[in-house]
């Protein structure tokens, strides 16, 4: 009963949202969903709806956000979960919005084991206690497939903590090898902070060798926007991750850029 009263809602919620064309038909001309199909777009759009629905959106100290700012970090959201259960977010109910880079204050330990504290100056925040935290000019440059994209990072943090803390060792599904998980996403990391330390320049951002949560974090904005080297550098990872987001981005990157080719050889 309760699973038929959820879709009877959601259904709802698909039949009475008014979809702003424009603002929509713009994101999907952004490069970060380049390559979507039809259905995909669709699906797309069904769990944006949703996921506007379902969250808070809203900017910091109640400045008032536009509909394409809502639209466009709702998009970017669902990205991750296209292809997976329409409750993956469903354990937090909350953004808000800052105008730039915010603050917060940190504690950590260096390499002597000493202790600091400090101001850490952030693009986003996936807190444990619920909410998003995101920079708004931060959100509105992510879609540019450039390997840097604040609002998946964030979201895979929300998926890695669904058993937990962040950790880089989200929930797998069904059919997933939890050994074949651990044995390649350590031997990835290591590999990538031995590079990281040597100082050597290989494409990913070194922010992913802070912990293995943030190199979960950072693979997963690579796995979208920058599928193709994510997939040279570390092969089993990028098949791993493809099964956790149950997604290939290289394929759909791919055909794409066929699509493109094919139209300009029909123009000369």
């Amino acid at each position: 009963m309760f699973n038929f009263l959820q879709q009877r809602r959601r259904n709802k919620q698909l039949r009475e949202f008014e979809m702003p064309q424009a603002e929509w038909r713009y994101l999907l001309a952004q490069p970060l969903f380049a390559g979507l199909t039809d259905d995909e777009q669709e699906r797309l759009r069904q769990q944006v709806i949703w996921f506007l629905h379902d969250k808070a959106i809203f900017g910091v100290d109640e400045q008032p956000l536009t509909p394409y700012q809502k639209l466009s970090i709702a998009a970017q959201a669902c990205l991750p979960v296209l292809n997976l259960d329409v409750d993956s977010y469903a354990d937090w109910k909350s953004i808000i919005v800052y105008p730039g880079a915010f603050s917060r204050q940190e504690r950590f330990t260096d390499e002597y084991g000493l202790v600091h504290e400090g101001q850490r100056m952030l693009a986003g925040e996936a807190r444990s206690d619920g909410p998003v935290l995101l920079s708004w000019p931060d959100v509105h440059s992510s879609p540019a497939c450039d390997g840097w994209n604040v609002v998946i990072h964030e979201m895979a943090h929300k998926l890695d903590m669904k058993n937990g803390a962040a950790n880089g060792y989200p929930p797998l599904h069904r059919g997933m090898s939890a050994d074949a998980w651990t044995l390649e996403f350590k031997r990835a990391y290591l590999d990538f902070c031995q590079r990281v330390d040597r100082g050597e320049h290989i494409g990913l951002n070194p922010y992913g060798a802070t912990n293995p949560g943030e190199f979960f974090a950072v693979i997963s904005e690579y796995f979208f926007e920058l599928p193709h080297w994510l997939q040279q550098l570390y092969p089993a990872l990028y098949q791993l991750l493809s099964q956790f987001y149950r997604q290939d981005p290289l394929q759909r990157q791919q055909r794409f850029q066929q699509q493109q080719l094919t139209l300009a050889s029909g123009w000369r």
